[in-house]
């Protein structure tokens, strides 16, 4: 009896141990945490009025909901001690983003307050999107569609800009439908929010596209002279080409997948029906930067 209560003892004790001893191991790590995924937008820094973070949420959502491919967007403080490129491997080793055996997850991880040396921009591109979302390619949206905006403390534009630039290279692939389920479900969250908030972000994102295509058919040289702008090398008029798609049903003509396109320029979601990331994988890819 009494080895019996050893056992049962040791049992109970050894589980209680290993917790103390990871939760002392992890206080005592210099490393930040990683946050738990539950939004495809994290601002931990408050760059974004709580009605940005929401509208980009749902405009992610949408594309996650239509397309399968998971984009997310993680804003921290700080990544010290660890480089940005270390830091990001570790979210998405955590998160992972994208859909398990094709890997179409992209992490955009900003650390605003990071020094140069440790860059404060970062792109991770999983498995399956390198073949469209290069390292050369994810190191030009950093450069020539991101940082503008945030050197102008646009932080939104900079971000809107460049997940749309990021979902417009994906658009290139033709990765399998999502599941019939879900799109059905997409289909019935747009035609509720027809009748709601959706036709005010529509309306909000059309004027934003309308803008964008006015500078799109402005001569290059009057682009490249405007203050401010630094010759972004025409990476606007990709910038927002997914948000403008769902808008005005456009980007099923840039992206088939057997039925899985966009359909009916429907209004955004809010975001709803988030279940985390999908077991996709990432081997480093992507690019790092700065503003």
């Amino acid at each position: 009896m009494p080895a019996l209560l050893r056992l049962l003892w040791a049992g109970l004790l050894a589980p209680v141990l290993a917790f103390l001893v990871a939760g002392q191991a992890q206080a005592q790590s210099p490393f930040k945490p990683v946050p738990s995924y539950d939004a495809r937008v994290t601002d931990q820094v408050g760059i974004l009025t709580p009605d940005q973070r929401r509208r980009l949420d749902a405009v992610l959502a949408d594309y996650e909901t239509q397309t399968g491919s998971q984009i997310a967007v993680l804003i921290v403080a700080s990544t010290e001690p660890e480089a940005i490129e270390q830091y990001s491997i570790r979210v998405v080793d955590a998160w992972k983003l994208g859909r398990k055996g094709i890997d179409d997850g992209v992490l955009l991880l900003v650390a605003r307050d990071n020094p140069s040396s440790l860059k404060r921009l970062r792109i991770e591109a999983g498995r399956g999107v390198q073949g469209v979302l290069t390292d050369a390619q994810s190191s030009r949206i950093l450069r020539d569609t991101i940082a503008p905006h945030f050197r102008q403390n646009d932080y939104y534009g900079g971000l809107v800009a460049g997940v749309g630039a990021i979902s417009t290279l994906l658009n290139q692939e033709k990765f399998p439908a999502p599941q019939a389920q879900a799109q059905a479900g997409a289909g019935q969250q747009q035609e509720e929010d027809l009748g709601g908030p959706g036709i005010v972000t529509s309306i909000f994102f059309v004027v934003i596209g309308l803008m964008i295509l006015r500078s799109v058919f402005r001569p290059r040289r009057a682009r490249l002279m405007q203050p401010g702008m630094g010759g972004r090398s025409g990476w606007d008029s990709a910038a927002t080409g997914f948000i403008l798609g769902n808008i005005l049903s456009n980007m099923n003509n840039d992206r088939y997948r057997g039925g899985g396109g966009f359909s009916g320029g429907g209004g955004f979601s809010d975001g709803g029906g988030f279940s985390g990331g999908g077991g996709g994988s990432f081997d480093g890819g992507g690019a790092s930067g700065d503003w």
